[in-house]
C-alpha cells in the first residue's frame, strides 16, 4: 500500500494524504521521501494552485517510526545522525514551508514530534476538535524537534510550558495562541479545509505567491531561519549526550507512548 497517496482535480486543488492508518502515520525515512515527491509534483503542476496536506485514519501522525532502520548502538554515529536529520527532517521541512503555493495542513487526533513538522510548515492549519499538538521529546533528554518552530508558533512562554511538560495542546489552545486557523468537528475537516483550498485557489496565482514570500520573508528578517540553524545544532547535543552516556537506547524511549495510539 503506497504511504503518500496524491490526487489532483480540476478546481486546483491537490490533495496529498499520509497513508500509513495503521502505524499511526508515524514517519519512515521512506515516507518522507515520498512525501517530498508528492509535494515536488504538487509545486511543480501549474495547474496546482493550492496544496491541502491530510491523513487517513485516528490521527495526523504519530511523528518519528522508531522502529525504522537506524544504525545499532555501536554502529550509529552523531555525525550519522546529523547528516542524515539535516536531510530528511530540518531541510525537507525548510523546503515545504518554502513552496511557492498555499499550502493547507488537515489535523485529526495525535500530531506529536515530528507530526509538527509536517503541519508547521504549511501556511494554514485547519484542526479537527479532537487534534491535540506535542512535542515531548524532552522525555528523551532533547530541547524539541528538529524543526523548531515553538517559539514562532505559540510564543515564548507556551512553548516553554509545553516542552517543559510533554503536556498536549488542544486545538482550542492551539487557535487562541494563533498556531491553528478553523477548528471544525472531526467529520467536517477534510470538507472545512477543501473549502478554503478552493476559495483560495480562486485568487491569481502570483499574488498567492508573493504574498507567501513577503510574509515567509519577514520571519526570516525577524531571525526564524537563523534561529531554526542555530536550534538544530542545539538539537544535535541531545544525541550528543545520549550516545556518550549510554549508547543511544533513547530510541525506543518513547515506544511505549506510540503504542497507545493503535
Amino acid at each position: 500500500m503506497d504511504q503518500i497517496l496524491y490526487d489532483a482535480g480540476d478546481d486546483g486543488v491537490a490533495v496529498v494524504t499520509l497513508n500509513r492508518p495503521e502505524a499511526a502515520n508515524a514517519q519512515t525515512m521512506a515516507l518522507l521521501d515520498d512525501l517530498d515527491a508528492a509535494l515536488t509534483r504538487a509545486a511543480r503542476d501549474d495547474q496546482v494552485k493550492v496544496i491541502v496536506l491530510r491523513a487517513n485514519g485516528r490521527h495526523f501522525s504519530a511523528g518519528h517510526d522508531l522502529k525504522d532502520r537506524w544504525p545499532g548502538p555501536g554502529e550509529i554515529t552523531l555525525e550519522w545522525i546529523y547528516d542524515a536529520e539535516t536531510r530528511r527532517y530540518l531541510e525537507y521541512a525548510l523546503k515545504w514551508r518554502n513552496i511557492p503555493k498555499p499550502t493547507i495542513a488537515a489535523v485529526q487526533g495525535r500530531c506529536i514530534a515530528a507530526g509538527l513538522m509536517l503541519c508547521w510548515p504549511c501556511d494554514l492549519i485547519v484542526a479537527a476538535e479532537n487534534a491535540e499538538f506535542s512535542d515531548p521529546v524532552v522525555h528523551m533528554g532533547i530541547g524539541g524537534v528538529e524543526y523548531h518552530g515553538h517559539t514562532w508558533e505559540l510564543g515564548a512562554r507556551k512553548a516553554k510550558e509545553i516542552l517543559f511538560t510533554g503536556r498536549p495542546l488542544s486545538a482550542r489552545e492551539a487557535e487562541q495562541v494563533g498556531m491553528v486557523n478553523r477548528v471544525v468537528p472531526l467529520d467536517e475537516l477534510d470538507a472545512s479545509a477543501l473549502e478554503l483550498a478552493r476559495r483560495i485557489a480562486a485568487m491569481p496565482s502570483f499574488g498567492l505567491r508573493q504574498a507567501k514570500r513577503a510574509v515567509n520573508q519577514t520571519q526570516d528578517v525577524q531571525g526564524f531561519y537563523a534561529a531554526l540553524q542555530a536550534v538544530f545544532d542545539i538539537h544535535q547535543t541531545g544525541h550528543g549526550n545520549a550516545l556518550s552516556v549510554s549508547g543511544f537506547p533513547i530510541l525506543t524511549r518513547l515506544e511505549d507512548m506510540k503504542q497507545k495510539l493503535k
